[in-house]
């Protein structure tokens, strides 16, 4: 996940959307729908309800979504666009899908090939200096980032907590220097669950710093990592050099180092060394992986269940996005195994460059915009595999009202809240702009900015039992509007 998303901050134990009109179990909310005459037309059939609850009971105890995400992070391993990596997961994942017996197409892409150097920094002149020493920086370059000359560069470095206290420098003291923008991400925030806010307000320093910096004459630029990870770890991800500014080396230190410098700086002057070698080779043709699953009644009318299938490179891309690309799998899977029959097509998207360029979903947009009417509502997961809790949904409010009965069966597993949301997904962005409504799961993210785009993005930050909880929420979601009775209001 490489931009802002909106992620709900209420860890609720329960849901306040659907509490009141389910107070019944399932099959007497069952009954209720089916029962003649009804007040209101009906939403979910009995059947269909009956059906949720199988899908429910069947992914918590199903552990194919930690299998495919196993292998996508230990066997295959970081899935940067352009690798042999993100290839190689492209092809298993179609033959995965394939062996569901899903009807399954690769779409071709042509990606960004951005590919890491060397990366070192260190300080060699500072306040206190023993003779003859430096102090080791720890860094990454932010993807995209362009080099610096083969052997570094050195210069001294500026300090500005914000864009604002960056303007507010004379140019002659910027120019010619490197800018370290120590804007703290708000760990607190995080800590409460809003980590996706904390996100938004941080990343915008990694997004638009080097060329704020660049602006004001710097050399290379700098940023505190976006993130609440400790340990010095650094946290990439994509910069986005602005046309009207010149490109400079940009890279992520660490928390620790950035109050390292910070503190330095306060005390006099602070020179540093820095090596990035990264290069932009020429892209590479890769694919979105399309599975769809035809509707029995409206073949046309297509539900999208999705996640990500590159990572950055760091890391092992299991929870950004192993995880997603997992449990939208096991949708399929789960659907296939308990043989129901969807009466919409569900179409199963494995995407590709989210992190670094959103190619994938730019040319789905590009390839089925005149199809975009028959796209019944489109899903994407891209927040972790933390313990669900509940669902965004970016539509007409009234489809929440109509989604009070699968929240219901949702709060058997503690995912029963319903919360309207500006924005649901990088990847289904064009399908919310054109109106196609749009769902994602809410998760408990107060750990996720710990090992997002860090080396610490592995297996292990996956418990089973809530990547099992989120396959649970993800099918229910899918299946029961490939098997809602009315069309949803846009």
């Amino acid at each position: 996940m490489s931009r802002f998303f909106t992620i709900s901050c209420l860890l609720f134990p329960f849901c306040f959307c659907a509490v009141d009109l389910v107070a019944q179990q399932t099959p007497a909310i069952a009954s209720t729908l089916s029962a003649s005459p009804s007040p209101t037309p009906t939403v979910f059939s009995a059947q269909t309800l009956f059906e949720l609850k199988q899908l429910q009971q069947k992914a918590l105890t199903s552990d194919y979504a930690y299998r495919q995400v196993a292998h996508l992070a230990n066997n295959i391993g970081p899935r940067l666009s352009g690798s042999a990596q993100a290839a190689k997961a492209v092809e298993y994942v179609a033959a995965e899908l394939k062996a569901l017996g899903c009807n399954v197409q690769l779409e071709k892409v042509m990606v960004p090939h951005w590919v890491r150097g060397e990366e070192t920094a260190a300080l060699i002149q500072f306040p206190g200096q023993a003779p003859n020493t430096t102090q080791k920086i720890v860094l990454c370059a932010l993807g995209g980032s362009v080099a610096t000359p083969k052997n570094g560069l050195e210069a001294e470095v500026v300090v500005a907590r914000n864009f604002d206290e960056l303007k507010s420098l004379p140019r002659d003291k910027v120019a010619g220097k490197i800018v370290l923008f120590n804007y703290p991400f708000d760990k607190q925030m995080a800590a409460e669950g809003r980590g996706g806010q904390a996100y938004g307000e941080a990343v915008v320093y990694r997004s638009h710093g080097p060329s704020e910096a660049a602006r004001r004459g710097a050399i290379a630029c700098l940023i505190r990592s976006v993130g609440s990870a400790d340990y010095r770890l650094p946290h990439t991800g994509l910069t986005d050099y602005a046309a009207d500014a010149a490109r400079i080396p940009a890279g992520a230190v660490t928390a620790e180092d950035a109050d390292l410098i910070a503190d330095l700086v306060r005390q006099g002057p602070v020179k540093m060394k820095l090596v990035l070698t990264p290069q932009t080779l020429p892209d590479v043709e890769s694919a979105n992986v399309i599975a769809d699953i035809k509707g029995s009644e409206h073949p046309e009318q297509i539900v999208i269940v999705s996640g990500h299938l590159d990572s950055w490179d760091l890391g092992t891309g299991a929870i950004d996005d192993g995880a997603g690309v997992a449990v939208s799998m096991e949708a399929a899977n789960l659907i296939q195994k308990l043989h129901l029959k969807p009466k919409r097509t569900i179409r199963v998207i494995a995407w590709m460059n989210e992190e670094n360029g959103e190619a994938g979903s730019k040319q789905y947009a590009k390839d089925h915009e005149k199809e975009f009417s028959n796209h019944f509502a489109a899903m994407e997961t891209d927040g972790g595999a933390g313990h669900p809790i509940g669902v965004n949904i970016k539509a007409n409010p009234e489809v929440k009202k109509m989604f009070a009965p699968v929240a219901a069966i949702l709060q058997e597993s503690g995912a029963g809240i319903l919360d309207l949301v500006e924005h649901c997904g990088a990847d289904i962005e064009p399908l919310e702009k054109a109106g196609v409504p749009a769902f994602s799961p809410i998760q408990d993210n107060r750990f996720y900015f710990n090992y997002h785009h860090t080396a610490a993005d592995t297996l292990d930050k996956i418990v089973p039992k809530e990547l099992a909880e989120n396959s649970a929420v993800v099918a229910i979601v899918v299946y029961a509007l490939a098997n809602m009775e009315q069309p949803l209001p846009r």
